[in-house]
């Protein structure tokens, strides 16, 4: 059994108004000197694989295909033994 967890941020360069807000929010309730304040997603998934590299390479296809926007989103991910 594999558990991938898989990291999916917004590129640089799109404007996060959901890491705007809570950035605000940070700063109203005290705490000071952030810069900036961005929001991700983390997916886990628990798989019946015993292969990584199969694994990595259906991976790549979730988060082409599904789990991220390559337009507008990164991703990374970890394979890690459970």
């Amino acid at each position: 059994m594999l558990k991938a967890e898989i990291y999916i941020t917004l590129k640089e360069t799109v404007v996060d108004p959901q890491g705007k807000t809570l950035k605000h929010a940070l700063e109203a309730i005290g705490y000071k000197g952030l810069e900036e304040v961005r929001m991700g997603k983390l997916v886990v998934l628990k798989l019946d694989y015993q292969d990584k590299k199969k694994l990595a390479g259906d991976i790549e296809g979730m988060c082409k295909k599904l789990l991220a926007n390559p337009i507008i989103e990164n991703y990374s991910y970890k394979i890690k033994k459970v």
